[in-house]
C-alpha cells in the first residue's frame, strides 16, 4: 500500500464542507457528520432503540463500529468515528469515520448508509466531506479505503469521493487518494 497515485491526483476541495467552530462536527449540503456521543454508543451497544434514529439504524456494521469507538479512545477523537445525520430530518442514517491514527501519513477510514437511505448520495457526499477534513490533519497525506468485490457500489461512492483504485486480491479492491504535494 506504498505505491503512489498519478500526478494529476488530487485531494477533494471541500468548499461545501464545514467544520464547525470546535473542529467537532462536519456540515456538508444535506448532512451532519457528529461524533458518537456516549448515549448512542450506548444505546447502539446495548440496543436501546433511540427516537432521533432513523427506522433501520443501528445496521450491523454501525454496530460494529460503536464497539471498536468505544474500545478505542483514538476514535473518539476529532479524527475519528462519526454518525451522520440528515440534516432535513434530524435523524441519524449511518456511520463513518476514520481509524485514527494514521500509520505513515496514511489513514484509512470506513462508513455506511443504511438501506433506507442509500441511493440519494449521502454515502458520497459523506465521504467527500470526509476525505477533504482528513487531509486538514498533521501528517496526513493519503486516504485510503477496502471494500469487498461482492459490492461494487460502495466503489462507486470511493470513485466519487476522489479515491481511485490501485490493487485487489480475490476478495477486496483497495482505494485511495493522495493529496498533491505542497509547493
Amino acid at each position: 500500500m506504498s505505491s503512489s497515485l498519478s500526478p494529476h491526483s488530487r485531494a477533494p476541495q471541500g468548499p461545501r464542507t464545514s467544520p464547525d467552530p470546535a473542529g467537532a462536527d462536519l456540515r456538508t449540503e444535506r448532512l451532519l457528520l457528529r461524533p458518537w456521543s456516549d448515549g448512542d454508543l450506548a444505546a447502539v451497544l446495548d440496543g436501546t432503540r433511540q427516537p432521533h434514529w432513523a427506522a433501520d439504524f443501528p445496521a450491523d456494521g454501525d454496530r460494529v463500529i460503536a464497539g471498536y469507538t468505544a474500545g478505542h479512545p483514538a476514535a473518539r477523537g476529532a479524527y475519528g468515528q462519526r454518525q451522520i445525520l440528515e440534516r432535513e430530518s434530524g435523524l441519524v442514517v449511518g456511520a463513518i469515520g476514520l481509524f485514527w491514527p494514521p500509520a505513515d501519513g496514511s489513514v484509512e477510514f470506513g462508513y455506511g448508509i443504511v438501506p433506507s437511505r442509500r441511493g440519494r448520495g449521502y454515502a458520497s457526499e459523506a465521504a467527500r466531506a470526509l476525505v477533504a477534513f482528513a487531509f486538514t490533519a498533521p501528517g496526513v497525506h493519503t486516504v485510503r479505503a477496502d471494500i469487498e468485490r461482492s459490492n461494487p457500489a460502495s466503489g462507486r461512492v470511493l470513485e466519487k469521493a476522489g479515491l481511485e483504485r490501485w490493487s485487489s486480491d480475490d476478495t477486496h479492491v483497495r482505494f485511495r487518494l493522495t493529496a498533491p504535494a505542497q509547493a
